[in-house]
């Protein structure tokens, strides 16, 4: 028996063989998370949406493998345009409120044109106890 175990969530899925992200232990690492619809599967029209789309895929894959928000550790995301961080923040303040209990985070320019405005991995522990 693998000590991995893929993590699935509804309304999310790549078009590759792999999982919406991966769990060892109390360790979750995703893959790639876009901004797209979770009910039609359609990328958001601009980047608020897209931004809006792939918090709400963040929270159900972190749910998804029997955490929450809580547990994220640190996202890195990529966007088309870095100066563009208004709707990031904005998105990032709703899911993380608290100053003193926020992920790290490493905004960085995606190197390649794409469609996807905005997209992000994320690195959580879960289930472990929560005071230093």
């Amino acid at each position: 028996m693998s000590r991995r175990k893929s993590v699935h969530s509804t309304g999310f899925q790549h078009a590759n063989p792999i999982p919406a992200a991966s769990r060892i232990g109390g360790l979750l690492a995703s893959g790639v998370i876009n901004g797209t619809d979770p009910e039609t599967g359609e990328l958001g029209a601009d980047l608020a949406t897209q931004c809006a789309y792939m918090f709400r895929h963040v929270r159900n894959i972190v749910e998804a493998a029997g955490g929450s928000t809580e547990d994220i550790l640190k996202m890195t995301v990529w966007l088309q345009d870095r100066s563009q961080r208004d709707a990031l923040n904005a998105e990032w303040l709703k899911m993380f409120p608290d100053p003193d209990s926020r992920p790290a985070r490493h905004a960085i320019q995606n190197p390649v044109e794409s469609k996807f405005l905005i997209q992000c991995d994320v690195l959580a522990v879960i289930g472990q106890p929560g005071a230093l």
